[in-house]
């Protein structure tokens, strides 16, 4: 499961990739922004390398443009195998990816807080990866549901509607302690 994981989680984080390049580069069209070369600068940073040609620049700005969102689509597979599927999920998985961008740019000294940042600037980029993430979440989903609705699902449907204390469902690791229900795995129930 942890290898199937990884593999549906790197499509979808390089399909979310391949969307959000496709949407700013419509940006772009209207707006007039220039390319960012903060991924790119973050890259070099990340790899110690001091200068770099205009042309690997770019070669690093891709490369960690979809290395970073192939990754993190790892991740949004994970979420989508736990049960966590959805815009609910595509939402909390998008701050998620802010905040990596965030953690790596601020870390290597190439970027500043988002709050400093002119407003335009920070509007795109907000626009941006929640374009990534909703596009790596459909993907995800959609690879996820063929393997069944994953252990956060079942244990909504115990008690469907929002009740306090419903126990755990079995997950499938641990034998019943059910007596009626000796030998089966994962058996539901309530505390």
């Amino acid at each position: 499961m942890m290898k199937g994981t990884v593999v549906e989680g790197l499509v979808a984080g390089l399909t979310g990739a391949a969307v959000m390049t496709l949407g700013e580069k419509i940006e772009q069209r209207f707006t007039g922004r220039p390319d960012s070369k903060v991924p790119g600068r973050t890259l070099q940073r990340l790899l110690r390398v001091c200068e770099v040609s205009p042309r690997w620049g770019r070669v690093l700005n891709v490369a960690m443009h979809a290395g970073q969102g192939a990754l993190m689509g790892v991740l949004r597979a994970a979420m989508a195998h736990a049960g966590l599927r959805g815009p609910w999920a595509s939402a909390m998985f998008t701050a998620v990816r802010l905040t990596n961008d965030q953690l790596l740019e601020n870390a290597t000294g190439v970027g500043a807080p988002p709050w400093t940042w002119p407003r335009d600037e920070l509007a795109a980029d907000v626009l941006h990866k929640t374009v990534y993430g909703m596009a790596t979440g459909v993907v995800a989903d959609a690879l996820a549901a063929r393997s069944g609705p994953g252990p956060g699902r079942r244990h909504a449907a115990v008690q469907p509607g929002r009740h306090h204390d419903v126990g755990p469902v079995g997950t499938g690791w641990f034998p019943s302690r059910d007596p009626d229900r000796q030998g089966e795995v994962g058996a539901r129930g309530r505390s």
